[in-house]
């Protein structure tokens, strides 16, 4: 079944969308969750279960999905990079697997190259700095396998920062030496710097700082609604005035209210305070959040879209929020490979 109006799936032709946040390679570490076989949640509102997967990308318009690489360091600081490494070695599987349909993308030129062949693309995104283990090597040998973002703060502090919410939580602190070290590092090797989760006195330290476009990958607004996950006007400022964009979320929790409506009013408020460059999709499906109903899995984007043409937002202001933004953010430099490197871990 393909969901929204023909206006709206006609829309998606032109710009397949591009979604900053899904957590989906978690669940092929943890159960084997294949990537290319179409799943149906068990419970109309789980939270668990299958969100994303290669047919519902297609079948929702969305030619480039980032995925987000998970570690939770609950009782330990070592092993961490080694989850990521699975996650990645999980998705290099699925392309193995069926590579006239899944390709891993790096830049701009290749999310354009791999729609131009019907393929959906792949990016990759780490969430929370604490993976590095606070060695800035590890860093350097991510971006060698693919990675394209790093957000620096999960639900704990790490060497590198304090987060909004979780163990640790220090709103006092911004980002440490080693917070630091780790932003120019991600900046010179093209690795983009994501601020979802970060504290604000840290987010804000991010972007003082920054030579580069960042992101927030997931997250809601505080314009909206008033909750601890969300970010205020002056953050979606210092975004946008270095040329970066912010994910909505389709959390409900987040958006204070479930529907399609609440996703619309974020969306609508950063282009209100930030004007077209900035909004961008961030779904974190697969994320243990339970979506909003009209979006609980990616065949269902078209709906959005159709709810953004009604709301009378011009279909040219819409190819920037499905995909136009991020892949202005991506359209960088090539990221840095040294000689001999290898994606694959050894």
């Amino acid at each position: 079944m393909l969901f929204g109006s023909p206006e709206a799936r006609a829309l998606h032709a032109i710009h397949p969308a591009i979604d900053l946040h899904a957590d989906s390679l978690m669940w092929s570490r943890w159960l084997g969750y294949d990537l290319h076989a179409r799943h149906d949640p068990p419970l109309p509102r789980a939270a668990l279960g299958g969100h994303v997967d290669v047919p519902r990308l297609r079948e929702g318009g969305l030619g480039a999905q980032f995925f987000g690489l998970v570690s939770l360091p609950i009782g330990q600081r070592r092993g961490l990079a080694a989850v990521v490494d699975e996650q990645i070695d999980a998705l290099d599987r699925a392309i193995a697997n069926h590579p006239d349909r899944l390709a891993l993308a790096w830049t701009a030129a290749d999310v354009e190259a791999a729609g131009a062949k019907g393929m959906v693309a792949a990016l990759l995104g780490i969430e929370g700095a604490h993976a590095l283990e606070g060695e800035i090597g590890k860093l350097e040998r991510f971006a060698d396998r693919g990675v394209r973002y790093l957000g620096l703060a999960h639900f704990s502090a790490n060497e590198a920062c304090f987060p909004a919410y979780g163990r640790g939580r220090d709103d006092t602190q911004g980002l440490t030496r080693f917070g630091r070290e780790v932003v120019r590092r991600a900046e010179d090797l093209d690795v983009i710097v994501d601020l979802a989760h970060l504290n604000r006195k840290g987010f804000l330290e991010v972007c003082a700082m920054a030579t580069r476009p960042p992101i927030v990958s997931h997250t809601g607004v505080l314009g909206v609604t008033d909750h601890w996950r969300n970010i205020d006007d002056a953050q979606l400022r210092a975004v946008a005035d270095l040329g970066g964009c912010v994910g909505v979320i389709f959390c409900p929790r987040f958006l204070g209210g479930d529907g399609l409506g609440p996703v619309v009013r974020h969306l609508r408020h950063i282009l209100d305070v930030c004007g077209e460059d900035a909004p961008a999709l961030g779904s974190d499906w697969d994320g243990f959040i339970v979506p909003t109903s009209d979006l609980c899995d990616a065949s269902r984007l078209p709906l959005l879209t159709q709810a953004l043409i009604e709301a009378g937002i011009e279909d040219r202001v819409i190819g920037k929020i499905l995909r136009g933004n991020v892949l202005r953010v991506l359209a960088g430099p090539a990221p840095v490979t040294r000689p001999g490197a290898s994606r694959s871990r050894a």
